[in-house]
């Protein structure tokens, strides 16, 4: 029913760990999902194998450096789920520009670093010109600080500045230990750490993302 593509220009930005724990988080909401793994390190195939949580049900690895097959599979997915979720690779932005291509919404995390906010101004720059190919208000484009540390300077300007780019901010996702600590148990924090502070976090993030696509 929805496609939402998770890109970035750079990597370490969490694109992956936002990708598993929406996935999570959306799935205990009551819908159906598949997440299509577009990256060609494959990290969320590799967290979904180290146990046996949600994720090892409803990860699949799309080939890499194949856009064709990535929208393909994209569809397919569409029609067999009520979302489909794509992590996209850094570094390759043709994967991200076919995925972006698809989507009805794209996310674009930030990190605080004055170097996470020039990538994600590239990054914004290509959702912008998918749009315009397609003639078309999709797909959305949100912003998503990740990795948030709230008690820097750098961490609490970061919604600002992310504004101040002309695109809404979603919910943030703090940088916390537990979120590491999940993957290693191949486990999402939903999973994980039901109570803790980062299952609120991607709880809240989930509720903003299934407004913004279920409607």
């Amino acid at each position: 029913m929805a496609i939402i593509a998770v890109a970035g220009r750079k990597g370490g930005v969490g694109k992956s760990t936002i990708v598993g724990n929406l996935a999570a988080e959306l799935a205990a909401m009551g819908r159906s999902v598949i997440v299509l793994d577009a990256d060609p390190q494959h990290s969320l195939v590799a967290w979904a194998a180290q146990g046996e949580g949600m994720l090892s049900g409803c990860v699949e690895k799309v080939k890499g450096g194949d856009a064709g097959a990535l929208r393909a599979r994209a569809r397919a997915a569409e029609e067999a789920a009520d979302l489909v979720l794509i992590d996209t690779p850094p570094g390759l932005p043709d994967i991200a520009y076919q995925a972006a291509l698809v989507a009805d919404l794209v996310l674009l995390p930030c990190g605080p670093s004055p170097l996470d906010l020039f990538s994600v101004k590239e990054a914004l720059s290509l959702s912008l010109k998918a749009r315009a190919e397609r003639r078309s208000k999709r797909p959305r484009i949100r912003f998503v600080p990740s990795k948030v540390l709230m008690n820097t300077n750098l961490g609490r300007g970061l919604s600002s500045s992310l504004e101040e780019m002309g695109k809404k901010v979603l919910p943030a996702i703090g940088q916390r230990v537990v979120v590491a600590e999940a993957v290693m148990s191949g486990l999402t924090v939903c999973e994980y750490a039901p109570n803790s502070v980062s299952r609120m976090e991607f709880k809240d993030l989930a509720k903003a993302v299934d407004k913004l696509v279920m409607r």
